[in-house]
């Protein structure tokens, strides 16, 4: 994870140019259909800021959080709130939020960490609350380009769903990478609801 931070430290001015305007609605209303208007989400490793800029947007309460102290700067200045510097693992909150976005972010840790963060998403979300999260697509574990990466298929997310035994599974999907030139990559997305 730290390397991963490393990463986004010095390239947080190219990774917010690369991903701050990538259009994303269609992925953002599917999660925000199952939440009530002005409903309480947090942004689980906001990166740009892009998510939680088009969530206030659409008048819903959104708190952003990075562990990358690089991109805070640059997401709270973008996004016009207060985005504060926090690790998954730090997750400490009880029955607060309506939804978790955690959108190509808590793929940076290790599969073992994975268990104990989707307990504490959980626990951070109130009764029946949503997550969206995504993972690439694939069974790697490891370092690539600089930065930590556990990619995800169906059986392994299962796996780590019944391990956890904190959400049911309402939605799981593959995409291609939305990213210009990166369709050829899949991502693993899913719309989980707390037990």
């Amino acid at each position: 994870m730290k390397d991963s931070l490393e990463y986004y430290n010095l390239h947080a001015k190219e990774f917010f140019d690369n991903t701050r305007d990538v259009e994303f609605t269609e992925m953002q209303n599917r999660f925000l259909k199952y939440l009530d208007s002005g409903a309480r989400i947090l942004d689980f490793g906001c990166g740009s800021g892009r998510d939680t800029k088009y969530f206030l947007g659409k008048g819903f309460k959104a708190d952003a959080v990075d562990g990358s102290e690089e991109l805070v700067k640059i997401a709270s200045e973008y996004t016009g709130a207060r985005v504060r510097q926090m690790y998954f693992q730090d997750l400490d909150e009880y029955e607060i939020y309506d939804g978790i976005w955690a959108c190509s972010s808590i793929l940076h840790l290790t599969y073992s960490d994975l268990t104990e963060v989707f307990v504490k998403m959980a626990r951070a979300l109130v009764p029946h609350g949503i997550l969206y999260t995504s993972f690439k697509y694939g069974t790697d574990e490891g370092e690539r380009n600089g930065r930590y990466f556990t990619d995800m298929t169906e059986d392994k997310m299962k796996r780590l769903l019944d391990a956890a035994d904190v959400f049911s599974v309402e939605e799981m999907w593959v995409t291609s990478d939305v990213r210009p030139g990166r369709d050829e990559e899949k991502w693993l997305n899913m719309i989980l609801r707390k037990k």
